[in-house]
């Protein structure tokens, strides 16, 4: 396991070493999308990460695939994620922000009566999209998609804003950079889909044309942080939420030749696939690995075992873990030693209370409670 504990750099973030908390959605927010005070906790809990990732956090107020979730946009908001970034920080941790757009995956209901936006409209997969809602009675449960409409080019303009004034908000709260959530089937994984993106404007027609969306927004948030502290997370081949690329190999090669010469931080590409069990890391690595050999995170559901000899071999400069994060929060301590591992809960994983979100034992109090009872 060495390797993993080898410090590393991604752009102009120093990482102590190579395990990367990955980021993953949480529902702990208010009605005006401030981030809960107890997620201060949750995140320094797990500071001795080489990187933080943090959960994905709405952009905008049209940005709400799963209620209850944070946003980035308010000035509460930023102070509510600066309390947070300052626990991180003042523990030697690094964390950046995951910016984050749903796009078409979303419900009326949770965009203030508004019809979600997409690129297209393309409406013939709802039962697809992951919609989530709190309950009056605190069940979270999942809910029906609301048909979407195509984005006019001013709402994509505001879309494009919308990522610049969060990155700016990020820079604010404190925060070490941002991650541009490009996969999962989100916005901007919908754009560059061409079975949802059936534009015949400039922002469709082509692999070109279907990525102008996301350089856009690059190019705008390197006004406000330089392209050394924006990474970018990208799901080739993910089902969920319907994305449907017939050849991802195609839109994905040539991203690829973009992404050698853009100067990013990194590149987090995301085996989604891997969490029903169908991982395609194997066919995905290569296809961006043939012509962008800028510094790579990957994440797709790997053993510590498996990711040691991935850092090892050169595959990727570091490895992103999820769950294993979720329910270890002193997970590195916990590779080193060579487990053992806490298994996540059935049940708060998501929103609710602070069960299932800060009650997992760490290694030092298992230990002490073992000896305790010899």
């Amino acid at each position: 396991m060495a390797g993993l504990f080898h410090p590393t750099s991604l752009g102009d973030l120093d990482l102590t070493n190579r395990i990367v908390m990955a980021p993953m959605t949480r529902s702990r927010a208010d009605e005006r999308r401030v981030i809960n005070p107890s997620a201060s906790e949750y995140y320094a809990a797990r500071a001795d990460a080489g990187l933080i990732i943090s959960e994905g956090i709405n952009v905008g107020p049209m940005s709400n695939a799963f209620d209850r979730t944070s946003g980035l946009w308010s000035d509460a908001q930023t102070e509510g994620w600066r309390a947070i970034v300052d626990r991180v920080h003042d523990k030697g941790g690094r964390i950046v922000a995951q910016l984050w757009h749903g796009g078409r995956a979303s419900a009326r209901g949770l965009l203030y009566d508004k019809q979600p936006l997409s690129p297209s409209g393309v409406n013939d997969d709802l039962d697809r999209l992951q919609v989530w809602a709190l309950l009056a009675n605190g069940a979270y449960v999942r809910v029906s998609a609301t048909t979407s409409r195509a984005m006019t080019l001013g709402e994509i303009r505001v879309a494009v804003e919308e990522f610049k004034l969060a990155a700016a908000n990020a820079v604010r709260a404190g925060f070490d950079g941002v991650e541009i959530h490009g996969a999962n089937g989100y916005l901007i994984h919908q754009f560059l889909s061409p079975t949802i993106n059936q534009r015949t404007d400039e922002y469709g027609r082509s692999v070109e044309g279907r990525s102008r969306l996301l350089l856009e927004i690059v190019a705008e948030i390197c006004d406000v942080m330089p392209r050394s502290r924006i990474g970018l997370r990208l799901s080739p081949f993910a089902d969920y939420n319907s994305t449907r690329d017939p050849n991802p190999a195609f839109t994905y090669g040539r991203l690829a030749h973009w992404l050698q010469t853009a100067g990013l931080a990194y590149l987090h590409l995301a085996d989604t696939n891997a969490w029903t069990g169908a991982p395609d890391y194997e066919r995905m690595l290569p296809i961006f690995r043939e012509h962008y050999r800028g510094p790579l995170i990957v994440n797709a559901g790997i053993t510590p075992e498996r990711a040691a000899d991935i850092v090892n071999s050169g595959e990727a400069d570091a490895v992103a873990f999820g769950r294993l994060f979720l329910a270890n929060p002193d997970l590195p301590a916990r590779i080193r030693a060579g487990g053992p591992y806490n298994s996540p809960k059935p049940f708060g994983i998501y929103g609710g209370s602070d069960a299932g979100y800060l009650d997992y034992p760490s290694l030092e109090s298992v230990a002490q409670e073992v000896a305790e009872e010899g």
